[in-house]
């Protein structure tokens, strides 16, 4: 009798994980394609502006890898313009730059991240090797990174590690991706690479990000798409000789109809700029299926336990 009890809770936990499985592949398929291709936890209603005109400033020394300029957002004051810098790279790692994507109706950030390999930042022009897909700026050999100087503004004096090699320029200037931008797809490859141990922004990023929130004049609503202080030579270094100003905005500026409020669209949550929603498990309909899923299992267990009686 115990041996048959026992077989019958072997068999409800098999049955309850079945069950749980499907839940779980319920979730995902009924997700909706703004979660699937947006995947954040921030929406908006309106597109960043295009990606502004600028010069690369010199790199600073060996090590240091191009980070582009891109256009964060403010709930107080809109899109923002993050200048473009050069950072002290992790050995081995290089950086995938973060992407706008558009979907489901609406605007959403796709962060950036290191990893072995350059993954998907949806085909926009970043510029400086960043032409839409990969990167043509330079490679690690070993523990050294070797800088391409047909896109990369490096002296030999103090960077010998060079080469070079032509690189095809793309002109577009359109900052984020899908219907009405850039409508790429990524690779299986980098699909692959996406799904490599990667890590977040550094902290001289994030710090970077958070100086340029509080600069008036990187508001695309006072520099028109066109910021005086377009790209900078060290994360955070907002002034003095190696700081380009942009020469032209990407496209002439359309000044929003709405206000930054106003454009937010629903938000899963409000965990902020550059933090990825975790889906799965928090909708209403899958915690209402996971509760039928475990009610049926129950049920079922109580009525094997009669029978046994």
């Amino acid at each position: 009798m115990t041996m048959k009890r026992s077989v019958r809770r072997l068999v409800f936990r098999l049955v309850l994980g079945v069950l749980m499985l499907s839940v779980s592949v319920l979730s995902l398929s009924t997700a909706s394609p703004a979660e699937i291709a947006i995947g954040i936890g921030i929406s908006l209603r309106i597109g960043p502006p295009a990606l502004p005109l600028y010069a690369q400033p010199i790199c600073p020394g060996p090590g240091y890898l191009w980070a582009p300029g891109y256009w964060a957002w403010n709930d107080d004051g809109g899109y923002y313009w993050v200048p473009g810098t050069w950072v002290v790279a992790p050995v081995g790692m290089l950086w995938t730059p973060g992407y706008w994507g558009f979907a489901g109706g609406f605007y959403g950030w796709h962060a950036g991240y290191w990893g072995p390999h350059i993954g998907f930042y949806g085909g926009i022009n970043y510029g400086f090797g960043y032409g839409g897909v990969g990167f043509a700026g330079g490679e690690w050999r070993g523990g050294a990174f070797f800088y391409n100087r047909a896109v990369m503004n490096v002296n030999v004096t103090n960077v010998r590690n060079v080469y070079s090699r032509t690189v095809v320029v793309n002109n577009t200037h359109v900052a984020f991706n899908g219907p009405g931008g850039i409508e790429a797809r990524p690779t299986p490859q980098e699909e692959a690479y996406a799904r490599e141990p990667h890590t977040a922004a550094l902290a001289a990023q994030t710090q970077h990000e958070h100086a340029a929130s509080q600069n008036r004049q990187l508001f695309a609503s006072e520099n028109h798409g066109r910021p005086a202080l377009a790209a900078t030579a060290r994360p955070g270094e907002f002034s003095g000789r190696n700081v380009e100003r942009a020469s032209a905005a990407g496209e002439p500026y359309r000044e929003p109809k709405m206000s930054p409020q106003e454009a937010r669209g629903p938000s899963a949550d409000n965990r902020g700029f550059n933090e990825p929603t975790r889906n799965g498990g928090n909708s209403k309909q899958e915690k209402q299926a996971q509760k039928k899923a475990e009610k049926q299992a129950k049920t079922e267990q109580k009525r094997d336990d009669r029978r046994e009686r």
